[in-house]
């Protein structure tokens, strides 16, 4: 460092000192060097002026090299650092790469947990309306279980009800029948009292009248046989069976529209003989009291046949007279105090017969009777038994095998009239009786399957005065029919089934049980889909 210094240029200038350059130089060598000066110096070699700069370059040759140490230490300390940069950038580098390549996964990762996101709430979606349905459609099921439940308590109730009804009735029944052998044997009783009485006094009478009374008797008293009325009793019961039962009747030729002219005469000419025989047999049954019980049944059944061959309409007043009183002798019973064949003497010693028809204990012979007070009856009174003691009866098979050979039907259908109310309710129940799972539900069935039961049922149904209960009642009937396919046509020709579709829009959904048949017609007929019963029934909760 010290050999690229040069001298001031007045030093350089000095033309006196040119023969001491080179002694000069290499003193000024040394002096840099510190130790050729100083010795110089101390041998009085330099001036002091030379000396004096001599120092002052010393001075800046130490500042310098002070300097340079310092720049030395701080390149060493730029190249540490710029290793430390250099080994900071790799690593930089190195990282940023890395988060490259994470950044790239990253998004690969959002890509695919997207897509599982999106699939998931696909399935979520799906899986919610599968569990919406399945929701909907338990409600639909538990709400027809519990209204079934509710008719099916109801009834259970209704049952519980009618059987402690007839427990009591049968109590009621056998203490009425215990206290009337009691009267009778009392009566007897009397009647034996007073016939030894009136022996007494007979035989104090005189001989002459005696004598009279004896013939008078002989003159009255005919000899009875009781084959006779046996022979007549087979005869009226092979007429019924054989004849008047297989003529079509008013109702059935209604339905047929098939009659011919010879066949109208045929009927025509069985009329006027039932309307010649019916005033005669009405006076007979004031004997059915002297004749065989088991007699009653073929009689009674003969004035049945003969009047159901009659039509109302075409009756004149003496045959509505003689209906009227046939009507009430069979309600009531004959009660006959003494033999018609006897004398008035004998008359009051004899025992006090009697004939009960309508409340008789043998069921073919109260069926019958009812059903002629039915037919004959106008009195509100005794049509209200009458239809009564005609369910009771129809509880059983017996019954209802009775309703199917006395052909029922059109005995019924004549009171099903909006204008007799208070009997329409109670002559539904016969009928509902006969719906009831048998194996006369079939017979009924096919025996209601006519135009007549259709166009009926038709002119009820458009009234607007009927109640809830008879047409929950009619429902139940007509949906029975409604199973058989070939009434389809009756209903359609009816037009039942848009009466039918009204009453299901404006009925009030609270009346389960009329909404549930109403549906099971309309689908039965195919008027009505499976699938739309869901919604119907969802509002009936």
């Amino acid at each position: 460092m010290g050999t690229g210094l040069t001298l001031p240029s007045h030093l350089a200038a000095n033309t006196q000192e040119n023969r001491d350059q080179i002694i000069n130089h290499d003193l000024l060598k040394r002096i840099v060097h510190g130790t050729g000066a100083q010795a110089c110096n101390r041998q009085g070699l330099i001036p002091p002026q030379v000396s004096q700069i001599y120092d002052e370059l010393f001075i800046i040759h130490q500042k310098l090299q002070r300097e340079s140490s310092a720049q030395q230490e701080y390149a060493l300390q730029l190249q540490k650092r710029e290793r430390c940069l250099t080994e900071q950038e790799a690593l930089f580098f190195q990282h940023e790469g890395a988060l490259a390549k994470i950044r790239g996964v990253e998004e690969e990762v959002h890509t695919k947990i997207a897509a599982i996101k999106e699939q998931h709430e696909a399935e979520v979606k799906q899986l919610t309306e599968a569990l919406r349905e399945i929701t909907k459609e338990n409600r639909r099921l538990k709400s027809s279980f519990d209204s079934l439940k509710e008719v099916n308590d109801s009834l259970r109730k209704q049952l519980c009800d009618v059987t402690e009804l007839n427990k009591k009735l049968e109590d009621q029944a056998r203490r009425v029948q215990a206290r009337l052998e009691n009267l009778q044997r009392k009566y007897e009783f009397s009647m034996v009292r007073k016939s030894n009485v009136l022996c007494q006094v007979v035989k104090g009478s005189k001989p002459v009248k005696q004598e009279k009374v004896m013939a008078t008797s002989k003159t009255a008293t005919l000899p009875l046989n009781s084959q006779v009325y046996e022979l007549l009793a087979y005869l009226m019961d092979w007429i019924s069976d054989q004849h008047l039962c297989k003529i079509k009747t008013q109702e059935e030729r209604e339905d047929s529209h098939k009659s011919m002219v010879a066949q109208s005469s045929k009927n025509s000419c069985t009329q006027e003989k039932c309307m010649k025989v019916l005033p005669i047999a009405t006076e007979q049954l004031q004997w059915m009291p002297y004749v065989n019980p088991k007699l009653h049944v073929p009689v009674i059944k003969f004035i049945y046949w003969s009047v159901r061959q009659l039509d109302t309409d075409m009756q004149h007043a003496t045959m509505r007279s003689t209906m009227r009183r046939l009507g009430e002798d069979i309600f009531k019973g004959i009660v006959s105090k003494g033999n018609p064949h006897s004398s008035s003497e004998q008359s009051t010693e004899s025992k006090s017969k009697s004939a009960a028809f309508f409340k008789s204990f043998c069921m073919p012979l109260r069926f019958l009777s009812t059903l002629i007070v039915l037919k004959t009856v106008r009195q509100v009174d005794y049509l209200a038994q009458a239809f009564e003691s005609l369910r009771v009866d129809l509880k059983t098979d017996e019954g209802k095998a009775l309703f199917l050979e006395y052909q029922c039907v059109p005995v019924i259908l004549s009171h099903l009239k909006v204008s007799s109310a208070s009997l329409l309710s109670s002559a539904l129940d016969g009928l509902l009786q006969m719906t009831m799972e048998s194996g006369s539900l079939q017979p009924f069935l096919e025996a209601c399957s006519n135009e007549s039961f259709f166009r009926t049922c038709s002119v009820l149904l458009q009234s607007s005065k009927l109640d809830i209960a008879v047409l929950e009642k009619l429902s139940v009937i007509l949906q029975k029919l409604s199973r058989i396919k070939r009434n389809k046509k009756m209903f359609k020709l009816f037009g039942l089934h848009q009466i039918f579709r009204e009453l299901r829009r404006t009925i009030d959904p609270g009346h389960t049980f009329l909404c549930i048949n109403l549906n099971s017609i309309l689908l039965n007929l195919e008027f009505l889909r499976s699938s739309s019963l869901s919604p119907s029934l969802s509002t009936s909760d």
